[in-house]
């Protein structure tokens, strides 16, 4: 059955099937490109739309038939944006003070850099990171209290065996 098949077909089916490779991220050939895009650390929704309409890039189309050239074209735009300054996620950058928008390694080491200097000044926030707890006023009552238990020492089995000898105890001593 497989050979009677139009090769036109079998030759897309193999570009659905491959990886493609934007700013080293793999993504399915099988995705559309407005979701596909969205893959890559620091590409939001609203930004890959941007980037699709700005190229004329059809939002439908599967990532697995852009041509080499269309994926080229994706990538120098990520790297370099010419977009409103509302879609950039690094706006008035606290260095060079100019709209930046970062992808991939370099967004997760700025925002390390970030906390650490945040830790490094003792800010509100700082402290907060350092201690474990959220940062942006959310309530700490109810939420925010995983893994308590862990550093106090005391495992439940222990506890358990602990309660029943001293019930036993204190039945010998009424006797």
């Amino acid at each position: 059955m497989a050979e009677n098949r139009n090769p036109h077909m079998q030759q897309q089916e193999k570009r659905e099937e491959r990886l493609v490779r934007i700013l080293s991220k793999d993504i399915e050939g099988k995705m559309k490109v407005y979701p596909g895009l969205t893959k890559i650390k620091g590409v939001s929704w609203a930004f890959s739309n941007a980037v699709c309409k700005t190229l004329n890039i059809d939002k439908n189309k599967t990532i697995g038939n852009l041509t080499e050239e269309e994926i080229q074209k994706i990538s120098d735009f990520i790297k370099n944006p010419k977009l409103p300054h509302y879609l950039m996620n690094r706006r008035k950058d606290v260095e060079s003070g100019e709209e930046k928008h970062l992808t991939g390694t370099d967004l997760d080491l700025r925002k390390d850099f970030d906390i650490k200097k945040l830790k490094k000044i003792k800010s509100y926030r700082g402290l907060r990171h350092t201690a474990g707890l959220p940062t942006r006023g959310q309530r700490t009552k109810a939420h925010f209290r995983s893994n308590r238990k862990k550093g106090s020492g005391i495992k439940k089995k222990a506890a358990k065996e602990n309660t029943q000898s001293k019930v036993a105890a204190a039945t010998m001593k009424g006797k």
